[in-house]
């Protein structure tokens, strides 16, 4: 049997609770749903498979991942929006940051390194940071409406990231299984 993972940035509970405001916003005025079943998160690894008897050697291996990076800053923007016909996203923008990339980079070359039977997916090389707030079951007539609200809806908020979050699905949700912290 195989289980499956991601691994993300999780902003503060006080921003999370802002954020799943703006997907309960999306779920009941646009009717999409989907992405209430996660907390708020930027992806640094797209979720993945492993076999059940991998599961204790990843989490050794995302305990004991090395970075050159302390804990930093990380701003939010705005709204941003994945425009297309047939998967549209909404998401809160991520402010530009080199630490972000840096982290997300250094994950997949380790990643890639520790696991090479799976595969890396094109996502995780052409890395675009974004926190969603409607996705999957978002229709393109429903998205259009939302995004002329949220294309020019403010949001900005500013936060200490203070380390990583490795998540396993359990055929309902995503559960935060380890958490690796950044040094000071």
């Amino acid at each position: 049997m195989q289980n499956r993972y991601f691994i993300a940035l999780i902003p503060p509970q006080e921003i999370c609770e802002q954020v799943t405001g703006f997907k309960k916003d999306i779920a009941q005025n646009y009717n999409s749903h989907k992405a209430l079943r996660v907390i708020p998160h930027i992806t640094l690894k797209t979720p993945f498979h492993l076999e059940e008897k991998e599961h204790s050697l990843l989490i050794q291996w995302f305990h004991n991942i090395s970075f050159n990076i302390n804990k930093f800053e990380l701003g939010l923007n705005r709204f941003g929006c994945f425009n297309n016909s047939k998967a549209p996203v909404i998401y809160v923008q991520p402010e530009y940051s080199t630490q972000l990339l840096s982290v997300q980079q250094s994950i997949i070359k380790q990643f890639s390194q520790a696991f090479p039977n799976t595969q890396i997916q094109f996502h995780d090389n052409d890395y675009h940071p974004h926190m969603t707030i409607g996705y999957r079951d978002l229709i393109y007539p429903e998205f259009e409406k939302a995004w002329a609200v949220y294309k020019n809806k403010p949001y900005r908020v500013q936060f200490e990231v203070q380390g990583i979050y490795l998540l396993q699905h359990d055929s309902k949700q995503w559960n935060i299984i380890a958490e690796h912290l950044l040094e000071e």
